[in-house]
């Protein structure tokens, strides 16, 4: 019932403002979107973050933590007016390399565009907007971390475009699964889904996957979005076996999860007022067999949620040309929403957290920024608190 509540004030929020505003389209863009609109043959963008993170606590020294969390190159190129590339490098922590997108995208029309790569995952709001620009707060969502795995990418191909009358955008794929197992369990009730992620680094498939969204962005200042991923986790264990062998059928079975996720999310903005959030619910089968064949303790349902309100008080100051952004955002999420068979729900993947602090915009794509984290879990009473802060730059 909280979900529900939260999830129907959200909506209640963000549609109190609709009939002010005017009928005038206004899609976001990412780094690869403005990419792809560029008339130029070759096209270079990127972005970055570097972050100070410390924990507080009266009763203990704890040191810092100073990160170039992520350097991001991109690459774009327009083969002609119809035919693009897009590529996204990306440099994590100084010492790890990732590409983080690589597609080809042909254009039949508007509303009609294939594309093929390896490609994001087109589920909510961060996993495709993650510029250090785009959001508040120093870090990510943590349901963007445990939920819905930002930065989730998969190799797939499938169909985008813009239904232009309606303000309307869909994306449609098919795509490789999570690594469910390979030898050992991937997922779990601590990291829920997350290291189950391909990447597109020498990823295996032993069942396709389907992945899609539908935004619509027909109101100045609105964009709401329905997206949803639904299929099998994959497994070493189905490569060679024979039809036949009932048993390593069996085997193989129990180590793949199905899943069904569902996303909802909203962002909107009037004045110097920015609203948004986010709600995901996943529904996962054969978890049961699952734990018992892996030894893991994965649930069979997770759900995360956030709400978040924020004002730029430089707004209506015609003499200030930058933007200055205080927020709070409040978040919920648990991974052992649910469990199967004789695994008990453990407290301590129920999570709540609590985010504020400030964003200031010196120009639209140079950001800095600093906030207080109060993170707590259903089995302790206390908050713990974390001060991060940091700067960004998108171009």
């Amino acid at each position: 019932m909280k979900k529900l509540l939260a999830v129907a004030s959200l909506l209640a929020i963000l549609t109190s403002g609709i009939a002010q505003s005017d009928q005038n389209n206004q899609q976001q863009l990412n780094s690869a979107q403005r990419l792809l609109n560029s008339n130029q043959g070759l096209t270079i963008g990127g972005y970055g973050e570097v972050h100070y993170n410390q924990a507080l606590d009266g009763d203990t020294y704890n040191n810092g933590k100073l990160d170039v969390h992520r350097v991001v190159m991109l690459f774009g190129y327009n083969f002609n007016e119809k035919t693009q590339f897009v590529t996204e490098l990306e440099f994590e922590h100084v010492k790890e390399v990732y590409v983080e997108q690589a597609f080809i995208q042909h254009k039949l029309s508007n509303a009609f565009q294939f594309r093929g790569g390896l490609m994001l995952i087109p589920m909510g709001i961060v996993n495709e907007y993650h510029e250090p620009n785009t959001f508040n707060g120093v870090e990510r969502p943590l349901i963007d971390k445990y939920i819905a795995p930002t930065t989730w990418r998969e190799i797939g191909a499938g169909f985008t475009g813009n239904i232009l009358p309606a303000s309307i955008r869909y994306q449609a794929y098919i795509v490789g699964g999570f690594n469910g197992y390979d030898g050992s369990a991937k997922f779990s009730g601590k990291n829920g889904l997350r290291k189950g992620r391909q990447k597109g680094a020498e990823a295996y498939v032993s069942s396709p996957n389907f992945t899609g969204k539908v935004e619509y962005f027909g109101i100045r200042g609105l964009n709401v979005g329905l997206s949803g991923y639904f299929g099998d986790s994959q497994s070493t264990l189905y490569d060679g076996i024979e039809k036949s062998d009932k048993e390593a059928v069996a085997a193989a079975d129990s180590s793949t999860i199905g899943m069904s996720m569902i996303g909802l999310d909203a962002r909107y903005t009037y004045g110097g007022l920015q609203l948004r959030g986010q709600y995901y619910y996943t529904s996962l089968s054969n978890t049961r067999q699952y734990n018992e064949f892996t030894g893991s303790d994965v649930g069979s349902s997770m759900f995360g949620y956030y709400v978040e309100a924020g004002y730029n008080v430089f707004k209506h100051i015609d003499a200030i040309e930058t933007d200055l952004i205080p927020f709070v955002r409040l978040e919920a999420y648990d991974t052992h929403n649910k469990v199967d068979g004789n695994l008990e729900k453990n407290d301590a993947y129920d999570v709540k957290a609590i985010t504020t602090g400030l964003t200031w915009k010196m120009t639209q794509n140079a950001v800095l920024k600093a906030d207080l984290q109060f993170v707590k879990n259903a089995a302790t009473d206390s908050y713990a608190k974390t001060f991060n802060a940091g700067f960004g730059i998108m171009f």
